[in-house]
């Protein structure tokens, strides 16, 4: 979870192959008005998102388990994802706002999301930290060693709550 350029679905990606578990890309399940909103540099409401939130909590409740890439930005909105799924786990991609920046202007070709919408992310965003069942990965490591931490700080030692 994070804002965009955090590397969501890179990481996701990386630890659904590492778990063998499914993986579920957020940024697929948006409603195709919030993804022209989005296109034309306008911010997501909560009234835009609670419907997404639904379609992902449905999805983590039926496919458990499963590694799930969304932004959860606010607090409620990672309420929403655990009471559908209550064992859930959150990575929380840690990253500072020059290289989401970059990062969101360097997939501007793949990728439908605006780089004027990066400072309403980090407005939007309720740091997760001290939640529980969440961790904190820094987004400016290598791919290879987000995953190692996350996995590492997912696991039942490391953790108070249940597995990943």
């Amino acid at each position: 979870m994070g804002v965009a350029g955090c590397g969501k679905t890179s990481v996701g990606q990386a630890l659904a192959q590492a778990l063998d578990w499914p993986f579920i890309e957020g940024d697929a399940h948006h409603a195709p008005a919030s993804i022209a909103k989005m296109q034309a540099g306008q911010p997501l409401t909560d009234e835009d998102r609670w419907g997404w939130l639904e379609r992902l909590g449905q999805m983590l409740a039926e496919q458990s388990p499963v590694v799930l890439s969304c932004s959860a930005l606010k607090r409620a909105y990672r309420d929403r994802l655990r009471r559908a799924c209550p064992a859930l786990r959150f990575v929380f991609m840690d990253i500072d706002k020059a290289l989401a920046l970059q990062r969101v202007a360097d997939r501007a070709d793949r990728h439908f999301f605006s780089t004027t919408l990066v400072d309403s992310q980090f407005a939007t965003l309720e740091s997760p930290v001290g939640e529980p069942g969440v961790v904190s990965v820094p987004a400016a490591l290598t791919l290879a060693a987000q995953v190692d931490l996350a996995l590492a700080l997912l696991t039942p030692k490391n953790n108070q709550e249940t597995g990943p």
